[in-house]
């Protein structure tokens, strides 16, 4: 299960809105077929798998990181073709969620007299499968907040500048991380001040990330890097009820997807923007700020992962902070993570921090 779980997470960034499954066929103490969700989300863990093992499926056990597929869609269930190729055992991490299996998998499973065993490293798989948990019961993406900052917390200096506070070390590990993430999200005024690419370079991927800017009235440099790539890489703009018309038609224009969004006062409401960017299919988000943008999301409280990457530098009380005015009279109404893991990158340290589910 360990290896259909890693398996599974080779999908991540790439296979949304459907969740990053692995799969691991077994005979006789020897692995026989091994898949994971491709890209586009099909085809699935299980037939590939399956594919690979051929006739040694037939009395095997299958190891799937999650409950196999029991409906229709663009492609057969994938229990029916576990239950057609003949294996006699499943074990799978956790059910689906999904209300269109949701138990359904294993019940076609067992009623074709496959034993199923559940809940194997089902605390993994559920970390592993949060993102797609997330859309289909609460209609949102995971949601990751990178904050790269000096030791006090500053992202920039007084002027604007910002390039580079963490060194190449990190810059490459925060590559990595947009790699497993559907898209990549900023703040209108990181946009425009960094004019940023926004994309996971010298990775080797084969599928680049959703570039995701928010900005109500779409006040973006239309002669800038997103601009210049919408057309071969994904830019999708979140925007108020009322952006201005010619900037909509221009960046439609060059390829950008617009998606409406409520206001919340004289913002953009941060569950609203996640609601929209759910049910365009995006599963796993990574905000890499500005600093509005972070409180904002932090207020809302729409963040699951805080990681954070800290320098060895201090810019002062005049430089921008990391994260803007969150209102707070008392520390007991802050928004509170419970550590992760800490790591040494290059020069500087790496921090993550997950929600407080206590």
């Amino acid at each position: 299960m360990a290896l259909a779980l890693s398996l599974g997470r080779r999908g991540q960034g790439t296979c949304w809105p459907n969740p990053a499954v692995g799969c691991v066929i077994v005979r006789d103490g020897r692995i026989v077929g091994r898949g994971w969700t491709q890209p586009g989300g099909r085809p699935h863990a299980e037939p590939q798998a399956l594919a690979q093992a051929g006739e040694a499926a037939r009395g095997a056990t299958a190891y799937v990181s999650l409950e196999p597929c029991s409906h229709h869609g663009q492609t057969p269930p994938c229990s029916q073709a576990l239950i057609d190729a003949g294996v006699a055992r499943v074990v799978s991490a956790i059910e689906d969620s999904d209300p269109r299996v949701a138990g359904q998998g294993f019940a076609m499973l067992r009623d074709a007299g496959i034993e199923v065993t559940t809940g194997v490293l089902a605390d993994q798989a559920a970390r592993d499968h949060t993102g797609f948990f997330l859309k289909t019961e609460q209609g949102r993406p995971f949601v990751t907040l990178k904050l790269a900052s000096s030791f006090d917390g500053r992202i920039a200096t007084e002027t604007g500048h910002s390039q580079w506070i963490t060194g190449p070390k990190a810059r490459r590990a925060v590559h990595a991380m947009r790699a497993r993430h559907d898209a990549v999200m900023v703040g209108a005024g990181t946009a425009r001040a960094d004019d940023p690419s926004l994309t996971v370079r010298d990775m080797g991927v084969a599928q680049q990330p959703v570039r995701v800017v928010v900005s109500r009235h779409l006040e973006l440099p239309l002669l800038g890097q997103l601009a210049r790539t919408a057309s071969d890489i994904p830019v999708w703009l979140c925007h108020g009820p009322h952006p201005d018309p010619d900037r909509a038609r221009a960046w439609e224009g060059l390829g950008a997807r617009l998606l409406p969004c409520a206001l919340e006062g004289h913002h953009i409401d941060p569950v609203d923007l996640l609601q929209q960017l759910g049910q365009a299919g995006l599963t796993r988000v990574f905000c890499e700020g500005g600093s509005a943008l972070a409180a904002s999301l932090l207020a809302a409280d729409q963040v699951d992962e805080l990681v954070g990457f800290t320098a060895g530098l201090t810019i002062g009380a005049e430089g921008l902070p990391a994260v803007g005015a969150l209102g707070l009279e008392t520390l007991d109404t802050a928004p509170r993570f419970d550590l992760v893991e800490t790591q040494v990158i290059g020069g500087d340290i790496l921090h993550r921090w997950a929600r407080v589910t206590r």
